[in-house]
C-alpha cells in the first residue's frame, strides 16, 4: 500500500457491483475501490484492506453499481435556450430556422446555458464534458470564457472545443454573415484560447481543442490552417462530420469529394481528430478513421430527432475506430441527458443492419466512460477504475423499484431505466450525492436558464 502523505485522505467504497471497464473488462460482483486524494489507490474483490489510514469517508455501497465516470464527447451548450423549437425538421432546415436566434447570444446568455447543460449531465452521472461553441457574434462578450466558468463551477473535467464559422449566407454557407468570424479572426482567437487556458498536465481540469464547425459553414483554408495550428500547439481537433446525406451531397458539389475524403485533403484525420456523428460513412471512409484512428461522436438521440440516420457504430468498433458517445446540442437532444444515451445507442444500432447483434451492454458502457477518453485523448487518465487513474468515478443506485430484479447491474443500468447517482466522483471529489448537485443550486440554474431563454427569445423577435 502507498504511503499517505500527512496532508492526504482516503475514501474507501465497499460492498457494490462493480465494473471497471478495464482492457480485460474486469467486473467484480462485490467489491471495493479506495481513492486517495485525486487517484484511485487500489480496487478489487470483497472488502478493502484492513490498515487503512487517512480514511475520511467510507461508504456502503450495498445494492449499487460503481463504474467509471460518463465521457461526453459531442455538445452546444448554448442550446439549451432554445430546447423545442423546430423540432419537425431535417438538419439543413433546423439549421436555418435557429441559426437567426443563436446569432443573438451574448455572454450572460452562455453562461445560463453552459451551467444548464452540465447541470443535467453531472447529475446524470457525467465526470468529463466537453463543449462545441462556434457562435461567436460580434460584440457578444467572452463567450467561450463564460462555458469554462460554469465547468468550474459545477467541478467537472472540461474540453472546451474552441469552434468557429467564415462561411456566412453571402459565401454559400448556412449561418447569418453578421454570425460568423473572418478567416484570420477565428484562428487568433483559437490560438489566444489555447494559450490562456489550456492545461497539457496529468489530471488537468481543462483542455482547448480546435474546432471549426463544419464543411457547410468554414472554409477550406480555415480547415487547413486550423489543423496546422492544433498541432504546432498540441491540442485535439474536433468537427462534425458526415451527419447528413444533405452533407455529403453538399461536399460533393462543392469539392468534388466526399466528407471524409475532404476532411483528409485538408489534414483532418489522425489519432489526435474526432468528427461528430459519422452517419453516412462508407467502408472506404470507416476504412480511413481505422486506419488512421480518427474518433467518432457517436449521437444517436440527435440523429433520430433530426432524422439524420442511423450511424454504422458496430462497424467502426470493429474497424478500431475510437467511438464515444455524446449528448450533442440540447436544441435536437432536448433531455440533455448522457446516461440514457447508453440506452439510446444499443436500441437504435439494433435497428440497423446488425440487429441483435450490433451491440452489447458492456460495449455501450465503454463507448460512454473508456471510449470517449479515448476520443478526448484522456484513456491515460481516466475512462476506467484502474489503480492510478484520477478517481472519477459514479456509484449508481439499482436496488430500486426500476432496477432491483435485473439481475446483470451492467444490464440494469444500460437497458433500465435512467439510474440515481447516488455520488459521484470528480478528481476524488464529490460533485453530486444522492441525485443532487453538490457545487450548485438547481432551482437557481433552472431559473437563470428561463430567463435568458426568454430574453433570447425576445432579443431575436424584436430583430425580426
Amino acid at each position: 500500500m502507498a504511503e499517505t502523505a500527512p496532508d492526504s485522505s482516503r475514501v474507501v467504497i465497499e460492498n457494490c457491483a462493480i465494473a471497471t471497464v478495464d482492457a480485460e473488462d474486469t467486473e467484480y460482483a462485490s467489491g471495493h475501490l479506495v481513492i486517495n486524494d485525486n487517484r484511485i489507490e487500489s480496487l478489487g474483490a470483497g472488502p478493502a484492506p484492513e490498515g487503512l489510514t487517512h480514511v475520511t469517508r467510507r461508504i456502503d455501497g450495498t445494492g449499487h453499481l460503481l463504474t467509471p465516470g460518463l465521457v461526453n464527447t459531442h455538445h452546444h451548450y448554448y442550446q439549451w435556450l432554445t430546447r423545442g423549437l423546430a423540432t419537425d425538421s431535417n438538419l439543413f432546415n433546423w439549421l436555418v430556422a435557429l441559426y437567426p436566434t443563436w446569432a443573438r447570444i451574448d455572454e450572460e446568455m452562455v453562461h445560463a446555458a453552459a451551467r444548464g447543460s452540465l447541470a443535467m449531465m453531472v447529475r446524470g452521472g457525467v465526470t468529463t464534458a466537453m463543449d462545441h461553441h462556434y457562435v461567436f457574434p460580434r460584440g457578444s462578450g467572452d463567450l467561450l470564457g463564460a462555458e469554462i466558468r460554469a465547468a468550474a463551477e459545477l467541478g467537472v473535467r472540461f474540453t472546451a472545443a474552441r469552434g468557429s464559422m467564415d462561411r456566412g449566407e453571402s459565401d454559400g454557407g448556412l449561418p447569418p454573415d453578421f454570425a460568423v468570424e473572418t478567416t484570420e479572426g477565428a484562428l487568433k482567437a483559437t490560438e489566444a484560447a489555447i494559450d490562456t487556458y489550456h492545461d497539457a498536465s496529468f489530471g488537468s481540469m481543462l483542455h482547448i481543442a480546435v474546432a471549426p464547425c463544419s464543411p457547410f459553414s468554414v472554409s477550406t483554408e480555415l480547415m487547413r490552417q486550423g489543423a496546422e495550428l492544433a498541432r504546432r500547439k498540441g491540442v485535439r481537433l474536433h468537427t462534425h462530420g458526415s451527419e447528413t446525406a444533405e452533407e455529403e451531397k453538399f461536399c460533393h458539389e462543392l469539392f468534388g469529394m466526399g466528407p471524409t475524403d475532404y476532411f483528409e485533403s485538408t489534414g483532418w484525420l489522425g489519432e489526435d481528430v474526432w468528427m461528430a456523428h459519422c452517419v453516412h460513412m462508407t467502408d472506404a471512409d470507416i476504412a480511413a478513421f481505422g486506419r488512421t484512428k480518427t474518433g467518432a461522436a457517436h449521437c444517436p438521440s440527435s440523429n433520430a430527432r433530426l432524422g439524420a440516420g442511423i450511424a454504422r457504430v458496430p462497424d467502426m468498433l470493429e474497424a478500431g475506430v475510437p467511438v464515444g458517445l455524446g449528448v450533442d446540442g440540447t436544441a435536437s437532444n432536448e433531455s440533455g441527458e448522457l446516461h440514457t444515451e447508453l440506452r439510446n445507442a444499443l436500441l437504435v444500432n439494433r435497428l440497423g443492419p446488425h440487429k441483435e447483434n450490433a451491440l452489447t451492454v458492456r460495449q455501450s458502457l465503454r463507448m460512454g466512460t473508456y471510449g470517449g477518453a479515448q476520443v478526448l485523448g484522456r484513456a491515460q487518465e481516466t475512462g476506467s477504475l484502474e489503480p492510478g487513474k484520477l478517481a472519477d468515478a459514479v456509484l449508481w443506485k439499482l436496488d430500486g423499484i426500476g432496477h432491483s430484479s435485473i439481475a446483470d447491474p451492467v444490464a440494469a443500468l444500460v437497458l433500465g431505466a435512467a439510474a440515481p447517482v447516488t455520488l459521484s466522483f470528480v478528481n476524488g471529489k464529490p460533485v453530486v450525492e444522492n441525485g443532487r448537485l453538490l457545487n450548485a443550486d438547481e432551482d437557481e440554474i433552472a431559473r437563470g436558464a428561463r430567463d435568458e431563454s426568454r430574453r433570447l427569445a425576445r432579443i431575436a423577435a424584436q430583430a425580426g
